[in-house]
């Protein structure tokens, strides 16, 4: 007679808070499955905020309902940006000090959480003709939440090696990206059906769309556009507060503030003060800071560049974003490919330069001409029955933008494994520190050019076409550095 007992399988959510038997990339206990994903969760609720607000329903309304001058509007838009940037350079390096020697992620993620929120929610204030807050009062709002949302980024981004082991680190990141742009997409499809389609004439038979906007917004009032702020803050507070109940932080350090801040700037000085030893790795650091921030900019000032060209109202933009959320995703692929097949280097120059062309051939179509040359009759007959980008110089522009997305996103993919690639191995970490930093560093540079050529030209295009200067600065020196491993230096 067999007296043996089968152990029970144990429940979904032991094997959900279960701690694995294996240690983090920075040497610690890595945390359970449910810590890992809370942490990539904080990411989905997280980035909305650059979707929603940044790039494509807050910013064009800014542009041309709060403003009421889509030049002005670009132009102050792009000085808001650059000083936000340039808080975030002068700012940044010292909160990363706090982070990797003070210990307590948490308190400091909380608090930036808690600033990035409510700045977010009063925006819902921001009403034409100062009718609710005032036009400083509002640029101020905006400073002080597209701060707050970097800083979380600092302290987030910190927690990523203390939860998984080296292997999984790439693993986690992508799936926190992933997050971040299907949330974007849930948000926008959410928005268009409960707020912006209900009422309108071509979507009225439409079975899954309400015959009202919910809660009553009124369009009129601009409220989908304000209500942009407060829709984020509900989804953040929703599927952001997993991270602080499941995710494990890092234990308390015996050092105060000042000390954590001398011990984190001591290291970074050194790490800085050693890259004469690496000449190759320098040089793809500073040519990396002038692409990333053009490829930043392309996506700050993208969706209001639309706006303001073809006249888009929020449902265009809506389902401008849906769409280019959804390709950015392949971005990563495409990137990964070309990697493979022409090396770091080479597949950096081809997301870089298929920027540029497509940042080219986007500034070409204008609703009475395509590619520059070919004219188009504005007052065409729709050419379908959509109710949205009815016209062939929308729809290519659209067609345009999606190939221009999937190169930026291939871009930042690339430029992480380049870094991977060159970087000495036993530096590893303190090489992707000055990588986060330079990713700052300049943060402050293309919003001002772009600031400054559209307040002298009178042009939102040619503004937009200043930022090929930095793409193109620093495609021509990546030209110039080698995929090959920095050697460990003698210090």
């Amino acid at each position: 007679m067999n007296d043996s007992v089968t152990p029970a399988k144990p429940t979904m959510l032991a094997r959900w808070t279960a701690i694995p038997d294996e240690r983090s990339a920075s040497g610690g206990q890595s945390a359970s499955p449910l810590g890992q994903w809370a942490w990539a969760w904080f990411e989905g609720a997280r980035n909305p905020h650059v979707l929603l607000i940044t790039i494509y329903i807050f910013a064009p309304y800014f542009y041309m309902h709060l403003v009421g001058d889509p030049v002005k509007g670009q132009s102050l838009w792009g000085d808001l940006n650059s000083l936000a940037g340039l808080i975030i350079a002068l700012t940044a390096p010292i909160l990363g000090a706090v982070a990797d020697a003070g210990g307590r992620r948490k308190p400091w993620l909380f608090t930036f959480s808690f600033t990035l929120t409510a700045t977010a929610v009063a925006l819902w204030y921001a009403l034409p003709g100062e009718a609710g807050l005032s036009l400083i009062a509002i640029c101020a709002l905006l400073v002080a939440t597209i701060v707050s949302f970097d800083f979380t980024a600092v302290f987030h981004n910190a927690m990523l090696p203390t939860l998984v082991p080296d292997k999984k680190v790439g693993k986690l990141s992508g799936l926190a990206l992933a997050l971040g742009n299907f949330s974007g997409v849930i948000l926008f499809v959410f928005m268009l059906v409960c707020f912006v389609w209900p009422g309108q004439d071509e979507t009225r038979n439409w079975p899954f769309v309400p015959a009202a906007p919910w809660f009553g917004v009124d369009k009129a009032a601009f409220e989908p556009e304000r209500m942009v702020g407060p829709l984020f803050a509900v989804w953040f507070i929703l599927f952001g507060t997993w991270l602080f109940l499941f995710t494990p932080d890092q234990p308390r350090v015996a050092l105060g503030p000042a000390a954590a801040v001398k011990r984190g700037l001591g290291s970074l000085a050194r790490t800085i003060r050693s890259l004469r030893n690496y000449r190759n790795v320098s040089w793809f650091l500073l040519w990396r800071m002038l692409y990333n921030d053009g490829c930043n900019a392309v996506l700050i000032f993208g969706g209001g560049y639309a706006a303001t060209t073809f006249s888009w109202t929020t449902q265009d933009l809506l389902v401008y974003g849906v769409i280019l959320s959804v390709f950015a995703t392949y971005g990563g692929v495409f990137g990964g490919w070309i990697d493979h097949k022409f090396g770091s280097r080479n597949g950096l120059l081809i997301a870089v330069g298929g920027t540029m062309v497509g940042l080219v051939l986007s500034l070409s179509m204008r609703p009475d001409t395509i590619l520059f040359f070919i004219p188009y009759d504005p007052t065409s007959p729709p050419v379908h029955g959509l109710p949205f980008f009815e016209s062939w110089p929308e729809i290519i522009y659209v067609a345009i933008v999606i190939v221009i997305a999937i190169f930026i996103t291939a871009a930042y993919a690339n430029s992480r494994t380049m870094m991977a690639r060159i970087a000495p191995v036993p530096k590893m970490a303190e090489f992707f520190g000055l990588y986060a930093l330079s990713g700052t560093a300049t943060a402050f540079l293309a919003p001002f050019v772009v600031a400054r050529f559209t307040e002298f030209s009178g042009s939102n295009a040619i503004g937009l076409a200043s930022i090929l200067i930095l793409l193109g600065i620093g495609w021509v020196g990546m030209l110039f550095v080698k995929t090959e491993r920095a050697a460990m230096a003698s210090e």
